[in-house]
């Protein structure tokens, strides 16, 4: 089942509302058969400007909502250093991100009044400060005008959300972060792609623990936003069953949750031996001689596909993320947790990967965002 459209329900008692703003008049149109949404229009009988531009990377995402498209998510994604045990990824952010990375997931620390990225502690890996991977971010955001990215926080030490605002401010991320309508924004009432992208705020910002909306509103609460299947699993039958948040109702689960699926294989090994310390804990890395496997785009027991076919089944669409470690191995070839991501959205996935670099041209985009600005002008006209 690939993702469709979502129809609209009004709000509900527990929502509150926050910076209302109208969806239907801006949008990017996606197709080159795009037409009002207004069936009874008859304004003009000519066709809608079209786009072919990909949000993205398909022109077919930039009318559709962001809680219908799968993307995937690499699982601690600043996590890429060389020679270290814990790392989960081998490529770079800007690599992540040129590749088609959406969701930028990791776990983060608080040390010495300062946001690390460190895995369990840092000194077992410290792949620097969260600032700086915004940063990088932001140094990719402002070279690819047409793409929404995604930043999931591990808030690994529970501490409070206004710990996180210097960081964000600091950076030059902020400008770019969505606030949503209502809180909380049920899976029906997102923006298209190609509103966000008009609209300038294309980082959607989640964090896993003590997120507070009303305090700080561009840092969302994932999980009344979404849900996990069972996460770092350490078997190959990948549960598509509701993990986090506990005790959540199915029926709401379904028809309001987004939902992220791990789909990162482990394997636990001796803390103190990794540290050199004396410590009985366990730490759960990557089972990297079934990476091939795990991240494989076949419907056979253990790799990503067959957990796409089986959540779809289960509830009824896709996930929304498809989380995984070392995105750039995978079966029958590099890139097939793209591939995966790309039978979900009833797309074709064709870029090469992975590590390439950017595959677009800066040029092109600058021309293209005057002539999306003038076809948004035209749906406007033509919608009243």
């Amino acid at each position: 089942m690939s993702n469709g459209t979502a129809s609209s329900t009004s709000v509900s008692d527990s929502q509150s509302t926050g910076s209302q703003s109208s969806n239907s008049l801006l949008n990017i149109a996606g197709t080159a058969s795009s037409r009002p949404n207004n069936g009874t229009a008859t304004t003009s009988s000519a066709p809608l400007p079209s786009n072919t531009l990909p949000c993205n990377n398909h022109p077919e995402f930039c009318n559709r909502k962001y809680s219908n498209i799968t993307e995937v998510c690499a699982h601690n994604s600043a996590f890429d250093i060389k020679n270290n045990a814990a790392s989960n990824q081998a490529l770079g952010i800007s690599d992540q991100l040129d590749d088609g990375i959406r969701m930028l997931q990791g776990e983060t620390h608080f040390v010495n009044n300062t946001i690390y990225n460190c895995h369990t502690t840092c000194s077992l890996l410290n792949a620097g400060t969260w600032q700086t991977m915004l940063e990088t971010l932001v140094t990719w955001l402002e070279s690819n005008p047409y793409d929404v990215v995604t930043v999931l926080i591990v808030n690994s030490d529970f501490v409070e959300v206004g710990n996180y605002t210097a960081p964000i401010e600091n950076s030059g991320i902020k400008k770019y972060l969505y606030e949503p309508d209502y809180i909380p924004q049920h899976r029906d009432q997102w923006p298209t792609l190609g509103h966000m992208i008009l609209s300038g705020t294309r980082v959607v910002m989640f964090m896993d623990y003590n997120a507070n909306q009303t305090t700080v509103p561009y840092i969302l609460d994932e999980f009344t936003h979404m849900f996990e299947t069972p996460f770092s699993p350490t078997n190959q039958s990948f549960p598509c069953t509701e993990q986090r948040p506990p005790h959540l109702d199915p029926k709401m689960a379904k028809d309001q949750y987004m939902y992220l699926a791990n789909h990162n294989l482990n394997t636990a090994v001796d803390l103190g031996a990794l540290t050199g310390g004396s410590s009985s804990e366990s730490l759960l890395i990557p089972t990297y001689s079934q990476l091939n496997i795990t991240n494989g785009a076949e419907n056979q027991i253990g790799q990503l596909e067959a957990m796409r076919q089986n959540c779809t089944r289960e509830w009824d669409r896709p996930p929304n993320f498809l989380l995984v470690d070392y995105y750039n191995d995978g079966t029958p070839s590099p890139g097939s947790v793209f591939e995966v991501a790309a039978r979900a959205n009833g797309v074709t996935y064709n870029r090469r990967c992975c590590g390439y670099g950017a595959q677009s041209a800066a040029p092109a985009l600058r021309s293209s965002y005057a002539a999306l600005a003038i076809s948004m002008v035209f749906v406007i006209l033509v919608a009243w």
